[in-house]
């Protein structure tokens, strides 16, 4: 029932105290899961105080119990332990605080520990924050690595020491945290934040010592796996040994399987370098004196060549082979027309054995009648009196048929 009041008739401090106890009494029984972080055990007192802490928000409550129920839990109850508790809210008036009086507290074994992480695992894989495609590769040489490890720490001495061991002018900002505890996550996120703001660094380097399931749980916490997701600065993981695997591994740009083994990722070795540039050095000159031998040799057959050796002569030899096609076509040229000439000779011989001419050189003589044209072969073809052309070797003369004898030939001809 809600409270009533005004400035004029406002309500006691014992009424809303009673108010607030009345609330939370409803609430009755619960039970709370988080983690042990301050364990108060009085003299000559039977109560036990507590603080539980939640694992992943800055939220934590006051516990009450009897030491009766503190030593059923035995060693398992100390600071940083993650237990289950039954118990009843109640306010307390006279302090206005509030408390949870326990009545049963639980540890939470490594078994359950596991399969909470294993489930917490498969729902950030799901929303791919593992996926290696978001996985981005660092410098090869850094302005400046960051280091978030803790005070004065054994995995603070192997990341500084091995790497400036292998580059002695690599620049460290470092910011020292808690690493277990109900305060690690906390400041580890601040830390990561802060280095990703410094333009200067170019990896983060997260850095712990070996421990139990316990003590590395801040490094599997969901807040801060999503912290490193969402960093722009290449981040690396090195938690605990080769065997210690938290979420962080999984969403970090880069595993290394201890601190030593993050120093030698993050930076290179200045005399493995130097050895490196050295050989690639040499290997360089080899080629280029390869290559110069070889253009070298290259010059050398063309200056041998005999065209190079005497430009002149290869011109001479281009003349005489220009001179010999030049005789060689007069003389095609020459024998053709000879060819030519003889055939000429020859064709006009057998025209003249075949021409009339050379028959009426021998004595025959060609007559033809004036009247037709006709040659006269047989006598019978004139009759006395017909006019006549009688052609022999030296030229034409005309003449008349004479009268026919007996035989049949002309007795005379008249010219």
């Amino acid at each position: 029932m809600a409270l009533t009041s005004s400035p004029e008739q406002p309500l006691p401090v014992r009424t809303v105290a009673r108010a607030i106890g009345d609330w939370i009494n409803r609430l009755g029984r619960v039970w709370v899961e988080g983690q042990i972080t301050e364990i108060v055990r009085r003299p000559g007192l039977a109560t036990v105080f507590l603080t539980l802490r939640d694992p992943v928000a800055d939220v934590s409550l006051r516990l009450t119990c009897s030491r009766t129920v503190c030593e059923t839990v035995g060693t398992g109850l100390v600071d940083g332990a993650r237990v289950v508790v039954w118990g009843k809210l109640s306010f307390h008036p006279a302090r206005g605080t509030l408390a949870l009086a326990v009545t049963e507290i639980r540890p939470i074994g490594t078994g359950v520990l596991l399969a909470r992480l294993e489930q917490l695992r498969g729902m950030l894989a799901a929303e791919g924050l593992f996926a290696a495609s978001r996985k981005r590769r660092p410098p090869f040489l850094p302005r400046a690595v960051g280091l978030i490890t803790g005070r004065a720490s054994a995995a603070e001495r192997d990341v500084v020491t091995n790497a400036r061991r292998r580059w002695p002018a690599v620049q460290i900002v470092l910011r020292e945290v808690a690493v277990q505890g109900p305060l690690a996550v906390g400041q580890i996120i601040d830390a990561l934040r802060e280095l990703d703001r410094i333009p200067e660094v170019d990896v983060i380097v997260i850095a712990r010592g070996g421990g139990s399931l316990e003590d590395l749980l801040p490094f599997s916490d969901e807040a801060l796996v999503r912290a490193v997701a969402a960093a722009t600065t290449a981040v690396v993981s090195a938690i605990g040994h080769e065997q210690d695997a938290p979420l962080l591994d999984f969403v970090a740009d880069v595993r290394a399987s201890t601190p030593t083994d993050a120093a030698k990722r993050v930076v290179p070795d200045v005399t493995e370098q130097l050895a490196l540039v050295t050989t690639l050095r040499g290997r360089s000159r080899r080629v280029v004196d390869q290559r110069l031998d070889r253009e070298e040799r290259w010059l050398a057959d063309l200056r041998g060549r005999p065209v190079l050796a005497d430009p002149g002569r290869e011109l001479d030899r281009q003349g005489e082979y220009v001179q010999a096609l030049r005789s060689r076509g007069r003389r095609c040229v020459l024998h053709t027309l000879e060819r030519a000439e003889q055939d000429l000779t020859h064709a006009s011989a057998q025209l003249h054995a075949l021409s009339p001419a050379a028959t009426l050189d021998r004595g025959y003589a060609l007559v033809r009648r004036i009247s037709d044209g006709s040659i006269v072969r047989d006598p019978a073809q004139v009759d006395p009196g017909d006019a006549l052309t009688v052609r022999v070797a030296a030229g034409s003369f005309p003449a008349t048929a004479g009268t026919r004898t007996q035989a049949g030939t002309s007795t005379g001809t008249s010219i």
